[in-house]
């Protein structure tokens, strides 16, 4: 199963776990098996109509920033990361 790496404002919601093993072929499947298992990781990672992103979360796949988004394929090996957006200038 996919590796997902558990952003720190997300952890209270995973019971402060860092990193979480979920089933899915695509990033949109690991998001919807996380929302199974940890309510409400939904609504910190999709915009409202639960269709992309939020601007301000890029999603890494095995070291790569990916340009699809929901749509990136992910392998049972795969680590997948969410960070935040940094600020600053």
């Amino acid at each position: 199963m996919p590796e997902v790496w558990i952003p720190p404002k997300l952890q209270q919601l995973t019971g402060g776990k860092q990193q979480i093993q979920v089933e899915g072929s695509t990033v949109r499947q690991v998001i919807n098996n996380l929302e199974k298992q940890y309510p409400g990781v939904k609504e910190f990672l999709c915009d409202e109509t639960e269709e992309d992103l939020i601007p301000g979360i890029a999603v890494i796949v095995d070291g790569e920033t990916s340009q699809l988004g929901m749509l990136q394929r992910v392998q049972e090996n795969s680590e997948v990361h969410f960070l935040p957006a940094l600020g600053g200038g």
